[in-house]
Protein backbone atom coordinates (compact mmCIF):
# COMPACT_ATOMS: atom_id res chain seq x y z
CA UNK A 1 0.00 0.00 0.00
CA UNK A 2 1.25 3.67 -1.44
CA UNK A 3 1.19 6.44 1.36
CA UNK A 4 -1.80 5.70 2.87
CA UNK A 5 -4.49 7.65 4.53
CA UNK A 6 -7.01 7.05 6.65
CA UNK A 7 -10.30 9.22 7.48
CA UNK A 8 -11.07 8.85 11.57
CA UNK A 9 -14.66 10.53 12.71
CA UNK A 10 -15.47 10.52 15.98
CA UNK A 11 -19.36 11.40 15.83
CA UNK A 12 -20.66 12.93 19.86
CA UNK A 13 -23.73 14.46 20.73
CA UNK A 14 -22.41 17.66 20.67
CA UNK A 15 -19.70 17.28 18.04
CA UNK A 16 -18.34 15.33 15.46
CA UNK A 17 -14.37 15.27 15.29
CA UNK A 18 -12.75 14.33 12.14
CA UNK A 19 -8.82 13.98 11.36
CA UNK A 20 -6.93 12.71 8.69
CA UNK A 21 -3.90 10.63 8.84
CA UNK A 22 -1.57 10.80 6.17
CA UNK A 23 2.32 9.83 5.86
CA UNK A 24 4.77 12.71 6.42
CA UNK A 25 4.40 15.96 8.31
CA UNK A 26 3.27 16.15 11.85
CA UNK A 27 0.70 14.43 13.66
CA UNK A 28 0.01 18.91 14.83
CA UNK A 29 -0.39 20.08 11.19
CA UNK A 30 -3.12 17.12 9.87
CA UNK A 31 -6.27 18.58 8.65
CA UNK A 32 -8.84 18.01 11.47
CA UNK A 33 -12.10 19.59 12.07
CA UNK A 34 -14.54 19.61 14.86
CA UNK A 35 -18.21 20.14 13.57
CA UNK A 36 -21.45 20.22 14.57
CA UNK A 37 -22.51 16.79 15.26
CA UNK A 38 -25.27 15.05 13.08
CA UNK A 39 -27.86 15.00 15.81
CA UNK A 40 -27.24 18.72 16.23
CA UNK A 41 -27.66 19.66 12.74
CA UNK A 42 -31.15 17.77 12.34
CA UNK A 43 -32.25 19.33 16.14
CA UNK A 44 -31.97 22.71 14.57
CA UNK A 45 -33.67 21.72 11.23
CA UNK A 46 -36.52 20.30 13.33
CA UNK A 47 -36.76 23.71 15.26
CA UNK A 48 -36.82 25.23 11.92
CA UNK A 49 -39.64 23.32 10.66
CA UNK A 50 -41.24 23.88 14.30
CA UNK A 51 -40.82 28.04 13.34
CA UNK A 52 -42.28 27.44 10.26
CA UNK A 53 -45.53 25.38 11.61
CA UNK A 54 -44.83 22.91 8.99
CA UNK A 55 -45.41 19.09 9.29
CA UNK A 56 -42.05 16.47 9.13
CA UNK A 57 -41.27 13.06 7.67
CA UNK A 58 -38.30 11.75 8.53
CA UNK A 59 -36.63 9.52 6.28
CA UNK A 60 -33.21 7.54 6.07
CA UNK A 61 -31.67 5.53 9.17
CA UNK A 62 -31.17 4.86 12.53
CA UNK A 63 -29.19 7.78 14.48
CA UNK A 64 -28.16 8.77 17.86
CA UNK A 65 -30.43 10.48 19.56
CA UNK A 66 -30.73 13.24 22.45
CA UNK A 67 -30.89 16.97 20.89
CA UNK A 68 -33.17 15.86 17.98
CA UNK A 69 -34.93 13.48 19.92
CA UNK A 70 -36.00 16.57 21.92
CA UNK A 71 -36.57 18.93 19.11
CA UNK A 72 -39.48 16.01 17.68
CA UNK A 73 -41.34 16.18 20.65
CA UNK A 74 -40.84 19.93 21.21
CA UNK A 75 -41.86 19.65 17.71
CA UNK A 76 -45.20 17.39 18.70
CA UNK A 77 -46.21 19.38 21.54
CA UNK A 78 -46.66 22.42 19.13
CA UNK A 79 -49.41 20.46 17.55
CA UNK A 80 -47.25 19.50 14.54
CA UNK A 81 -47.32 16.11 13.03
CA UNK A 82 -44.34 13.89 12.63
CA UNK A 83 -44.20 10.83 10.35
CA UNK A 84 -41.44 8.18 10.51
CA UNK A 85 -40.24 5.74 8.15
CA UNK A 86 -39.67 2.28 10.37
CA UNK A 87 -35.77 2.61 10.19
CA UNK A 88 -35.46 6.43 10.81
CA UNK A 89 -38.23 5.89 13.57
CA UNK A 90 -36.21 3.26 15.42
CA UNK A 91 -33.66 6.50 16.15
CA UNK A 92 -36.30 7.43 19.24
CA UNK A 93 -36.91 3.88 20.13
CA UNK A 94 -36.37 0.24 19.30
CA UNK A 95 -40.06 -0.88 19.97
CA UNK A 96 -42.12 1.25 16.95
CA UNK A 97 -45.21 0.85 19.53
CA UNK A 98 -43.42 3.07 21.78
CA UNK A 99 -42.68 5.28 18.57
CA UNK A 100 -46.36 5.41 17.84
CA UNK A 101 -46.88 6.45 21.53
CA UNK A 102 -44.52 9.66 21.32
CA UNK A 103 -47.21 10.80 18.71
CA UNK A 104 -44.96 9.91 15.74
CA UNK A 105 -47.11 7.91 13.06
CA UNK A 106 -44.51 5.66 11.38
CA UNK A 107 -45.48 5.01 7.90
CA UNK A 108 -44.11 3.30 4.83
CA UNK A 109 -42.39 5.38 3.07
CA UNK A 110 -41.96 9.35 2.59
CA UNK A 111 -44.78 9.51 0.03
CA UNK A 112 -47.48 8.72 3.23
CA UNK A 113 -46.77 12.23 4.61
CA UNK A 114 -47.94 14.43 1.51
CA UNK A 115 -47.19 17.90 2.22
CA UNK A 116 -44.87 17.77 5.24
CA UNK A 117 -40.88 18.20 5.04
CA UNK A 118 -38.68 15.50 4.46
CA UNK A 119 -35.49 15.62 6.91
CA UNK A 120 -33.40 12.34 6.43
CA UNK A 121 -31.58 11.01 9.25
CA UNK A 122 -27.58 9.78 9.19
CA UNK A 123 -24.92 9.88 11.36
CA UNK A 124 -22.22 9.72 8.14
CA UNK A 125 -22.31 13.01 6.56
CA UNK A 126 -19.19 12.25 4.23
CA UNK A 127 -20.65 13.84 0.79
CA UNK A 128 -20.52 17.05 2.90
CA UNK A 129 -16.85 16.46 4.36
CA UNK A 130 -15.84 15.38 0.86
CA UNK A 131 -17.35 19.04 0.02
CA UNK A 132 -15.16 20.67 2.25
CA UNK A 133 -12.23 19.01 1.74
CA UNK A 134 -12.29 19.75 -1.78
CA UNK A 135 -12.71 23.67 -1.20
CA UNK A 136 -9.73 23.74 0.80
CA UNK A 137 -7.64 21.32 -1.59
CA UNK A 138 -7.71 18.28 0.38
CA UNK A 139 -7.66 15.75 -1.02
CA UNK A 140 -10.57 13.12 -1.20
CA UNK A 141 -8.91 9.27 -1.74
CA UNK A 142 -8.55 7.17 1.99
CA UNK A 143 -7.36 3.82 2.34
CA UNK A 144 -10.02 3.17 5.40
CA UNK A 145 -12.20 4.96 6.92
CA UNK A 146 -12.92 4.78 10.80
CA UNK A 147 -15.94 6.03 12.66
CA UNK A 148 -17.01 5.61 16.34
CA UNK A 149 -20.53 6.28 17.19
CA UNK A 150 -22.36 5.61 20.62
CA UNK A 151 -24.64 2.53 20.45
CA UNK A 152 -27.28 1.69 22.87
CA UNK A 153 -28.58 -0.94 20.99
CA UNK A 154 -31.37 -2.62 19.85
CA UNK A 155 -32.98 -3.53 23.16
CA UNK A 156 -35.82 -6.23 23.26
CA UNK A 157 -39.57 -4.79 24.17
CA UNK A 158 -39.58 -4.17 27.91
CA UNK A 159 -36.12 -4.32 28.04
CA UNK A 160 -34.11 -0.58 29.48
CA UNK A 161 -31.89 -0.02 26.58
CA UNK A 162 -29.61 1.32 29.31
CA UNK A 163 -29.53 -2.23 31.14
CA UNK A 164 -28.88 -3.56 27.23
CA UNK A 165 -26.13 -1.37 26.40
CA UNK A 166 -24.04 -1.74 29.56
CA UNK A 167 -24.57 -5.75 29.47
CA UNK A 168 -23.15 -4.98 26.40
CA UNK A 169 -19.70 -3.69 28.19
CA UNK A 170 -19.68 -6.23 30.70
CA UNK A 171 -19.66 -8.91 28.14
CA UNK A 172 -17.06 -7.20 26.30
CA UNK A 173 -15.50 -6.83 28.79
CA UNK A 174 -15.30 -10.10 30.76
CA UNK A 175 -14.16 -11.58 26.95
CA UNK A 176 -11.03 -9.88 27.96
CA UNK A 177 -10.90 -8.08 24.25
CA UNK A 178 -9.46 -5.00 26.59
CA UNK A 179 -10.08 -1.74 24.51
CA UNK A 180 -9.38 -2.18 20.86
CA UNK A 181 -11.69 -5.15 20.73
CA UNK A 182 -14.40 -2.81 20.77
CA UNK A 183 -13.94 -1.87 17.45
CA UNK A 184 -15.45 -3.93 14.41
CA UNK A 185 -14.77 -4.16 10.49
CA UNK A 186 -18.53 -3.11 8.64
CA UNK A 187 -18.55 -7.31 8.25
CA UNK A 188 -17.84 -8.14 11.88
CA UNK A 189 -20.69 -5.72 13.17
CA UNK A 190 -23.00 -7.95 15.90
CA UNK A 191 -26.50 -7.77 14.76
CA UNK A 192 -27.59 -6.00 18.15
CA UNK A 193 -25.45 -2.68 17.04
CA UNK A 194 -27.98 -1.38 14.99
CA UNK A 195 -26.76 2.08 14.75
CA UNK A 196 -23.05 1.14 13.98
CA UNK A 197 -24.90 -1.18 11.21
CA UNK A 198 -27.07 1.61 9.65
CA UNK A 199 -23.50 3.79 9.16
CA UNK A 200 -21.86 1.01 8.03
CA UNK A 201 -24.86 0.65 5.67
CA UNK A 202 -24.46 3.92 3.91
CA UNK A 203 -20.60 2.83 2.50
CA UNK A 204 -20.45 0.91 -0.98
CA UNK A 205 -17.02 1.14 -1.56
CA UNK A 206 -14.37 -1.38 -1.19
CA UNK A 207 -12.29 0.24 1.13
CA UNK A 208 -12.00 -1.09 4.86
CA UNK A 209 -14.96 0.50 6.87
CA UNK A 210 -14.00 0.30 10.44
CA UNK A 211 -16.72 1.00 13.38
CA UNK A 212 -16.03 1.65 17.11
CA UNK A 213 -17.85 2.42 20.23
CA UNK A 214 -17.34 6.07 21.39
CA UNK A 215 -16.72 5.56 25.04
CA UNK A 216 -13.61 3.06 24.26
CA UNK A 217 -12.66 4.84 21.74
CA UNK A 218 -11.72 8.13 24.15
CA UNK A 219 -10.60 6.31 26.67
CA UNK A 220 -7.74 4.15 24.61
CA UNK A 221 -7.27 7.81 23.31
CA UNK A 222 -6.54 9.15 26.68
CA UNK A 223 -3.37 6.61 26.84
CA UNK A 224 -2.06 8.80 24.09
CA UNK A 225 -1.40 11.45 27.00
CA UNK A 226 2.34 10.63 28.23
CA UNK A 227 1.27 10.92 31.74
CA UNK A 228 -1.63 8.66 31.38
CA UNK A 229 0.44 5.98 29.38
CA UNK A 230 3.42 6.26 32.60
CA UNK A 231 0.33 5.78 34.99
CA UNK A 232 -0.23 1.82 36.04
CA UNK A 233 -3.13 1.74 37.28
CA UNK A 234 -5.09 4.51 35.90
CA UNK A 235 -8.13 5.54 36.16
CA UNK A 236 -9.23 7.53 32.89
CA UNK A 237 -13.04 9.32 32.73
CA UNK A 238 -14.16 10.81 29.97
CA UNK A 239 -16.50 13.68 30.21
CA UNK A 240 -18.64 14.04 27.14
CA UNK A 241 -21.42 15.92 26.19
CA UNK A 242 -24.20 13.47 26.86
CA UNK A 243 -22.39 10.95 28.49
CA UNK A 244 -19.83 9.97 30.59
CA UNK A 245 -17.69 6.84 30.99
CA UNK A 246 -15.18 5.79 33.34
CA UNK A 247 -12.79 3.09 33.20
CA UNK A 248 -9.89 1.70 35.78
CA UNK A 249 -7.19 0.10 33.85
CA UNK A 250 -4.60 -2.25 35.31
CA UNK A 251 -1.72 -2.93 32.44
CA UNK A 252 -4.16 -1.34 29.62
CA UNK A 253 -7.03 -3.86 30.59
CA UNK A 254 -10.58 -2.80 31.71
CA UNK A 255 -10.50 -4.05 35.94
CA UNK A 256 -13.62 -1.54 36.75
CA UNK A 257 -16.07 0.81 34.79
CA UNK A 258 -18.89 2.86 35.02
CA UNK A 259 -20.51 5.08 32.38
CA UNK A 260 -23.25 8.03 32.89
CA UNK A 261 -25.86 11.00 31.41
CA UNK A 262 -23.47 13.66 32.09
CA UNK A 263 -26.21 16.10 32.45
CA UNK A 264 -27.24 13.58 35.83
CA UNK A 265 -24.51 14.53 37.45
CA UNK A 266 -22.93 16.86 39.80
CA UNK A 267 -18.85 17.18 40.48
CA UNK A 268 -19.66 15.50 44.37
CA UNK A 269 -21.43 13.11 42.51
CA UNK A 270 -18.77 12.14 39.87
CA UNK A 271 -16.28 12.36 42.47
CA UNK A 272 -18.17 9.59 44.52
CA UNK A 273 -18.16 7.15 41.54
CA UNK A 274 -14.48 7.66 40.69
CA UNK A 275 -14.11 7.36 44.64
CA UNK A 276 -15.47 3.55 43.94
CA UNK A 277 -14.27 2.65 40.69
CA UNK A 278 -10.76 3.43 42.63
CA UNK A 279 -11.19 1.66 45.35
CA UNK A 280 -13.50 -1.40 43.29
CA UNK A 281 -17.26 -0.53 45.12
CA UNK A 282 -18.98 0.47 42.21
CA UNK A 283 -22.79 -0.25 42.98
CA UNK A 284 -24.12 -1.17 39.42
CA UNK A 285 -27.82 -1.19 40.69
CA UNK A 286 -26.77 2.45 42.48
CA UNK A 287 -25.73 3.80 38.94
CA UNK A 288 -28.58 2.43 37.12
CA UNK A 289 -31.31 3.90 39.91
CA UNK A 290 -29.68 7.40 39.20
CA UNK A 291 -30.59 6.93 35.52
CA UNK A 292 -27.11 5.94 34.81
CA UNK A 293 -26.20 2.94 32.41
CA UNK A 294 -24.33 0.90 35.09
CA UNK A 295 -20.95 -0.15 36.62
CA UNK A 296 -19.02 -3.00 36.45
CA UNK A 297 -18.28 -4.89 39.73
CA UNK A 298 -15.20 -6.75 39.96
CA UNK A 299 -14.65 -6.86 43.77
CA UNK A 300 -12.72 -5.05 46.75
CA UNK A 301 -9.39 -3.14 44.13
CA UNK A 302 -5.94 -4.29 46.12
CA UNK A 303 -3.96 -1.78 43.96
CA UNK A 304 -5.81 1.45 43.85
CA UNK A 305 -4.67 3.67 40.89
CA UNK A 306 -1.73 6.29 40.29
CA UNK A 307 -3.39 8.56 38.42
CA UNK A 308 -6.90 10.14 37.65
CA UNK A 309 -7.02 11.89 33.57
CA UNK A 310 -9.81 13.49 32.83
CA UNK A 311 -10.94 14.23 29.14
CA UNK A 312 -13.95 15.05 27.08
CA UNK A 313 -15.66 18.47 26.62
CA UNK A 314 -17.29 18.55 29.75
CA UNK A 315 -14.31 17.95 31.63
CA UNK A 316 -15.02 21.36 33.18
CA UNK A 317 -17.06 19.30 35.33
CA UNK A 318 -13.96 18.31 37.45
CA UNK A 319 -12.74 22.04 37.97
CA UNK A 320 -11.24 22.35 41.02
CA UNK A 321 -11.75 18.66 42.01
CA UNK A 322 -10.46 17.31 45.52
CA UNK A 323 -9.70 14.38 43.08
CA UNK A 324 -7.08 16.39 41.63
CA UNK A 325 -7.21 14.98 37.79
CA UNK A 326 -4.85 15.50 34.93
CA UNK A 327 -6.22 16.61 32.25
CA UNK A 328 -5.36 14.47 29.50
CA UNK A 329 -4.24 16.50 26.13
CA UNK A 330 -3.17 13.54 23.82
CA UNK A 331 -0.94 14.76 21.10
CA UNK A 332 -1.95 18.60 22.39
CA UNK A 333 -5.24 17.86 21.54
CA UNK A 334 -8.41 17.03 23.75
CA UNK A 335 -11.39 16.73 21.00
CA UNK A 336 -9.77 14.50 19.32
CA UNK A 337 -8.85 11.57 21.99
CA UNK A 338 -11.76 9.56 20.21
CA UNK A 339 -9.77 9.37 16.72
CA UNK A 340 -6.58 9.13 18.02
CA UNK A 341 -8.60 5.58 20.00
CA UNK A 342 -10.31 4.85 16.92
CA UNK A 343 -6.79 4.97 14.82
CA UNK A 344 -5.01 2.30 17.28
CA UNK A 345 -7.97 0.11 17.58
CA UNK A 346 -7.65 0.26 13.16
CA UNK A 347 -4.15 -0.15 13.44
CA UNK A 348 -4.76 -3.35 16.12
CA UNK A 349 -7.43 -4.94 13.75
CA UNK A 350 -5.72 -4.42 10.29
CA UNK A 351 -1.87 -4.37 11.27
CA UNK A 352 -1.43 -3.32 7.34
CA UNK A 353 -2.34 0.40 8.64
CA UNK A 354 0.23 0.00 12.05
CA UNK A 355 2.95 1.75 10.51
CA UNK A 356 1.21 4.57 9.38
CA UNK A 357 -0.54 5.36 12.60
CA UNK A 358 3.32 4.50 14.84
CA UNK A 359 4.75 7.10 12.21
CA UNK A 360 2.38 9.49 13.03
CA UNK A 361 1.15 8.81 16.61
CA UNK A 362 4.29 6.89 18.07
CA UNK A 363 4.98 3.42 19.03
CA UNK A 364 1.98 2.09 21.02
CA UNK A 365 3.21 2.51 24.65
CA UNK A 366 3.96 -0.71 26.62
CA UNK A 367 2.42 -2.21 28.99
CA UNK A 368 3.66 -0.98 32.47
Amino acid sequence: MARPRVLAIDVGTGTQDILILEPGGLIENAVQLVMPSPTALLAERVKQATHDRVDLVLTGVTMGGGPDHWAVEAHLKAGLNVYATPEAARTFDDDLERVATMGIRVVDSAAAADGARRLELRDFYLAELMEALRAFGVGTDFDAIAVAVFDHGAAPPGVSDRRFRFEYLREQVERGIGLEGFGFLAQEIPARMTRMLAVAGSWAEPEPFFLMDTGPAAILGALEDAVVAAANPVSVVNVGNFHTIAALLNERRIAGLFEHHTGELTRPKLEHYLDALATGTLSNDQVFADMGHGALELGVNASPPKQLAVTGPRRGLLDGSRLRPHLAVPHGDMMLAGCFGLLRALAARLPQFAPLVEEQLGPPAPRP
